[in-house]
């Protein structure tokens, strides 16, 4: 058996500013709701929605920072919390379909019947998001460098950075023009902007459940590549699944020639699995080929 648990998706120096960055978003996120209720735009309220995904992404990245540097032994969760990351990322699927959704409706029914929108309070609060997006943006930027996960949180910022763009030059095209239109419009721009990141979130998230190979690791090369280590004769029953966002495992079983030393078996599959794969935690079950009692798993 060979692994480790060094799932730390960005270290310790990223929690303050990971947590800082939150912060900023939930405050944004409530008083865009407010403004865009009071206001009457459409546009700002989409935006909200899109704001309240991000901060749950924010959230999953912060819980998996956390729930990383717990340790799970003594504990009847073996596996830890990883888990719950997945299930946020679904929730937070569902949620973005549920936000796209309501926009779409609305912005149907604001071009048929506008409604009239307050331009200069909405443009205030589009400008503050500018800013605590910004703000935001610049404190995620360096851990993004370092961890796929805060780049996630990274990207679902800059996401929300355009969206306030939007907003904003929405906001100023109404002010100039009147046209109040142009509301509902930029509103289901931003749900089309939602739906792609949604339904690719869904799925990556349902592929984990179905604990499906992750889609950069082909099955067949993993087998390849174990069965040419030296005295292996057969590898089989191998699984590579993905217990979180970049954390792939892995089991298989290594038939030997009966006199091999599986120490060194087992240091080679490790070290091929970790190099060529980036799979850090696998476990082996190596058997000698004159070792009866091991049935082939066909599922």
């Amino acid at each position: 058996m060979s692994g480790s648990h060094n799932h730390v998706s960005g270290g310790a120096k990223h929690l303050n500013r990971l947590a800082w960055a939150l912060g900023l978003v939930v405050v944004l996120l409530v008083v865009e709701v407010v403004f865009g209720f009071l206001t009457g735009s459409l546009a700002l309220l989409s935006d909200a929605g899109h704001m309240a995904t991000d901060a749950l992404g924010l959230g999953m990245a912060l819980a998996a920072i956390m729930a990383a540097r717990k340790a799970t032994g003594g504990d009847h969760r073996t596996f830890g919390l990883y888990r719950l990351e997945i299930l946020a990322a679904l929730a937070n699927a569902v949620l973005l379909f549920a936000v796209a959704t309501y926009v779409f409706v609305e912005a149907i029914r604001r071009i048929q019947d506008p409604v009239e929108v307050v331009s200069g309070t909405m443009a205030i609060v589009a400008l503050a998001g500018l800013v605590v997006n910004i703000t935001a943006w610049r404190l995620l930027r360096d851990g993004a460098q370092e961890s796929l996960n805060l780049k996630g949180a990274y990207l679902e910022v800059m996401a929300d950075l355009i969206g306030s763009v939007g907003v904003l030059a929405a906001a100023i095209a109404i002010r100039i023009t009147g046209w109040t239109p142009i509301d509902p419009l930029v509103a289901a721009a931003i749900g089309i902007f939602i739906l792609p990141r949604a339904w690719q979130l869904g799925k990556e998230a349902l592929a984990v459940l179905l604990q499906a190979a992750p889609s950069n690791i082909n099955v067949e090369d993993v087998h390849r590549s174990l069965a040419e280590i030296d005295t292996v004769l057969d590898v089989h029953d191998i699984h590579v699944w993905t217990l979180t966002s970049e954390m792939p495992v892995a089991s298989a079983h290594l038939t030997t020639t009966a006199s091999a030393d599986p120490h060194p078996v087992l240091d080679a599959a490790r070290q091929v699995l970790e190099d060529e794969y980036g799979i850090t935690h696998a476990t082996f079950q190596v058997e000698p080929n004159t070792h009866e009692g091991c049935t082939k798993v066909t599922w």
